[in-house]
């Protein structure tokens, strides 16, 4: 009897994941609305250099900069969302609308914990590639020797997204 009323309660206490699930999700709304501020204010900004006639130094450098921070504050929003609609599903039900719509249960399906830390990773390596390319924007390089890293660097990146990318297939 006691190990019964143990064993109902440990598998009742798996909804605590659902403040997980809930602040995830809190998270990503957030993202989503600040990376759209960022777009909105680069956009604004744009406009106002436009209209003015004046030119900034970098102008167009910060432009790119601006957009993809904002990209990259969506794809993790993007990983919040995959997280929590990832947890929910393994360890609380699984979400009837996905299940009813025709694309909706590819997209956000998971059925175990390695089908949650591969759709993870893989949009992760996403952010930190975009990261990568908004920081080298505003790098100034000296020497020759720079410019290979730079190249190298690049090179790295591609072959790493060629594997990642076979390793989904």
């Amino acid at each position: 009897m006691i190990e019964k009323i143990f064993e109902g309660l440990i598998w009742r206490s798996r909804f605590v994941v659902i403040l997980a699930v809930i602040f995830g999700l809190v998270g990503a709304i957030v993202l989503f609305v600040v990376a759209s501020l960022d777009i909105w204010h680069v956009a604004t900004h744009t406009f106002t250099v436009i209209t003015t006639g004046a030119h900034p130094e970098h102008f167009h450098e910060d432009i790119v900069a601006g957009i993809i921070g904002a990209v990259d504050l969506y794809l993790i929003a993007v990983v919040m969302f995959i997280f929590s609609f990832g947890i929910y599903e393994l360890f609380i039900s699984d979400i009837d609308e996905a299940t009813k719509e025709k694309n909706g249960s590819q997209i956000l399906a998971i059925h175990s914990l390695d089908q949650l830390k591969d759709k993870i990773a893989k949009v992760i390596v996403m952010v930190l590639v975009v990261n990568f390319f908004q920081r080298v924007l505003h790098t100034e390089f000296a020497t020759p020797l720079e410019m290979l890293y730079f190249a190298l660097s690049i090179a790295a990146l591609a072959v790493g997204l060629y594997f990642l990318g076979k390793v989904g297939k």
